[in-house]
């Protein structure tokens, strides 16, 4: 016999395998010997009580022979031959929208403006030891796009745009843990993600797809309304080459402005669209762990890390009309810097797999939307993008015009109070006190300071001088968003070119992107493979 089987146990009984496998037995009306094998599906924790529980779901093999583990991993052919689709961008989206499109027997040819996920690194150390921003070789852009260094997390709310399943069964293909497929809040961790991106790569290539590195499209022609020509440049070579293809999957990220500006230079639509920004705050991981796990002690506080993860949050309030809430929490993480250009300072947050930093961070941003960016207006469609530039801007001029980020203490920042010195913090160009209070715009600085009011209400302890607060958040989502048809995903206007990803304002993280890109490339493959 074989059936699934709920449980709910205590931190303790969860880490016992033997006593779990007791509990399912008499759950069962069967003894444990006749329990040939335990498979475990599903896994989440329950923290909401002082008593916290881990709920379990579990295929129990009674009395059956247990099927070899043989995963259904999809299998690539060759299509060097095959008609070739252009993507631009090698981040999820773009990755994934490649393999897709050798399933269905095309040709992907990536142009990536960034370095190869190894070589990517140098910049990043640059970045943080010196201070020296590559403007195609950064957090935000290379392969892998901006999750490969930024955390790698897989959970998403997107699970009507496509099968999330299948995006992670596609990871663990390429070497990911299989239980990312069982934790209710996957995720891999910066440190292990650039060797799956790299085998990703290499089935890519192996089934006659390219990919060209340190390559960025600057302009493309148009011919009857479908794109006919891409004209690329090697960054590091100064170099032009052309592309030709069926289709163009415009997967470039969130960040390329270039993009955005080339599209309405060439008078195509696109729109400013609402995204959120604010700032990193980042606490000591024992006061959100002892928050999480209802610990009174730091003797609790050891004893709740001894059988459970490093603690996370989520919270999210309405301040005068606008949303308030936290992204991208990263327990045990480090706060990075996301430059991708002059005159920029940006955080973001990530964690290693391990999670085992002494610091918790958390982006904690508000909605901006289009009453913000009015005074904009005369930017048209990049009135929005105008805004994040000017948040960046403010910071890098208060940060001392470097990648030092302005900073204040959480209390001190709520009760408008300079800051005379600031706590150890993970950001590793360094910080500097500033007055966030008065420098950042009042409809982001007033509605923080009344969203963590509440929030430390809610979660005694979190409203901490131990805690900082690190500017500016504003990569959260593009300020762009670049239009197309409902059911066929082709921009209006150009009907070969599929605008894609988090870029275009369709998704949102990893796993949304991985969808989307998946997406647009079966109704490439729909409309040529007749």
């Amino acid at each position: 016999m074989i059936q699934d089987i709920d449980l709910i146990a205590s931190v303790r009984e969860a880490s016992n395998s033997e006593l779990i496998k007791e509990k399912i037995a008499a759950l069962c009306s069967v003894t444990s010997s006749e329990i040939t094998s335990l498979v475990l599906l599903k896994r989440s924790i329950d923290a909401r009580a002082r008593l916290i529980k881990v709920n379990l779901r579990y295929r129990v093999y009674i009395n059956e022979i247990v099927p070899a583990n043989q995963p259904d991993f999809i299998r690539y052919s060759n299509v060097a031959t095959a008609k070739p689709v252009i993507i631009i961008g090698a981040g999820p989206a773009g990755l994934f929208a490649a393999l897709s499109l050798i399933e269905k027997g095309l040709k992907p040819i990536l142009i990536e403006r960034g370095k190869n996920v190894r070589e990517r690194r140098r910049d990043l150390a640059d970045l943080n030891r010196r201070q020296k921003v590559n403007p195609d070789s950064n957090y935000c852009f290379g392969e892998g796009g901006a999750g490969t260094y930024s955390d790698g997390k897989l959970y998403t709310r997107s699970t009507k745009k496509g099968d999330v399943t299948s995006i992670l069964k596609t990871f663990i293909q390429f070497g990911a843990d299989a239980m990312i497929a069982v934790d209710a809040h996957p995720h891999i961790g910066t440190n292990k993600l650039p060797n799956i991106i790299q085998n990703i790569r290499n089935q890519i290539i192996d089934s006659g797809g390219e990919i060209h590195f340190n390559t960025r499209m600057i302009d493309f022609t148009i011919n009857e309304n479908k794109i006919s020509e891409v004209k690329t440049i090697h960054t590091q070579t100064s170099e032009e080459r052309n592309f030709s293809g069926e289709a163009v999957i415009l997967a470039s990220g969130h960040s390329a402005r270039d993009i955005f500006e080339l599209l309405h230079k060439k008078q195509l639509s696109i729109e400013a669209k609402e995204f959120a920004a604010g700032v990193r705050v980042e606490h000591p991981q024992a006061i959100i762990d002892a928050l999480q796990y209802h610990c009174r002690t730091n003797e609790e506080v050891k004893e709740a890390r001894n059988f459970l993860p490093a603690a996370a949050y989520s919270w999210v309030e309405q301040i005068d009309g606008k949303g308030v809430y936290s992204f991208c929490m990263c327990p045990g993480g480090i706060i990075a810097p996301c430059a991708t250009g002059p005159e920029q300072v940006v955080t973001n947050g990530w964690s290693p797999s391990k999670r085992d930093n002494p610091y918790a961070n958390s982006g904690i941003v508000v909605t901006i939307t289009e009453d913000d960016w009015k005074k904009y207006n005369n930017k048209g469609a990049l009135a929005a993008l105008a805004y994040q530039m000017q948040l960046e801007k403010i910071s890098f001029e208060a940060g001392g015009k470097c990648q030092i980020a302005p900073a204040q203490r959480l209390l001190d920042f709520v009760n408008g109070v300079n800051s005379v010195d600031l706590p150890s913090c993970s950001y590793q160009p360094g910080i500097v006190s500033a007055p966030l209070h008065q420098l950042l715009p009042p409809e982001i600085a007033k509605r923080l300071q009344k969203a963590f009011q509440l929030i430390g209400k809610k979660m005694k302890g979190y409203l901490t001088n131990e805690a900082v607060i690190v500017a500016v958040e504003s990569r959260t989502s593009s300020p762009v968003r670049i239009p197309r048809d409902k059911n066929e995903l082709n921009h209006p206007q150009v009907f070969n070119l599929y605008p894609c990803g988090e870029g275009a304002g369709y998704a949102g993280g990893i796993v949304s992107a991985a969808i989307d890109g998946q997406n647009c490339a079966l109704k490439i493959a729909k409309k040529i493979i007749r």
